[in-house]
């Protein structure tokens, strides 16, 4: 399985965190996609960056959350390279079987998103839209991978969250399906019964 990052931050080199992540990323095979470093002029190469996406199974989206969403470079990257006849439409099943992964880092508290928190809504809420994103294109939509606080992470839980980061993205039973079917599996070799 190809795995591509693809991080979007308004100001990347002052984002502790995801700065860490990349780190831990680039000790493993996996292509980093830096659109904030790449298109400082925000002037994306729409078969440049299509041409990426043919080339890897697992896509993950990384990025802050911001206002609930997405940061705007990472929504204009989406509104360019997923286009009508290449992600979607008549002929546009280019993306279709691939992994979509979001990886998020949340400045307020994991408390704050939940019904009766000050943000009202889980992230898994939040994210209904970029899900959506994913069935249009016929990508899976796996479980994201999100660390709250990040402004007031302590080294030691930066250094645990950097681990566990590649270590989601790159776990095979991600995809619920693997996973259910390697349960099965095993239940058929110890002979229990469904």
């Amino acid at each position: 399985m190809k795995t591509m990052v693809v991080i979007a931050h308004p100001d990347f080199e002052s984002s502790r965190v995801n700065k860490r992540w990349v780190e831990e990323l680039e000790k493993h095979d996996i292509t980093i996609n830096n659109i904030s470093l790449k298109y400082l002029d925000e002037k994306i190469d729409k078969e440049k960056e299509q041409a990426l996406l043919l080339e890897h199974d697992r896509i993950v989206f990384q990025y802050p959350w911001y206002w609930y969403n997405m940061p705007p470079l990472m929504r204009k990257w989406q509104d360019t390279v997923l286009e009508y006849g290449f992600a979607f439409g008549p002929g546009g099943t280019k993306l279709k079987g691939k992994d979509y992964v979001v990886a998020i880092t949340v400045g307020g508290p994991e408390v704050s998103y939940q019904a009766g928190g000050y943000n009202t809504f889980t992230i898994s809420e939040f994210l209904k839209p970029v899900q959506q994103t994913a069935n249009l294109t016929g990508m899976n939509f796996l479980p994201a991978f999100k660390v709250h606080s990040a402004v007031v992470l302590s080294d030691d839980d930066l250094e645990k969250s950097a681990k566990d980061y590649v270590k989601h993205i790159l776990n095979p039973e991600l995809d619920p399906s693997v996973e259910h079917d390697r349960i099965l599996k095993e239940m058929q070799e110890k002979g229990s019964e469904l």
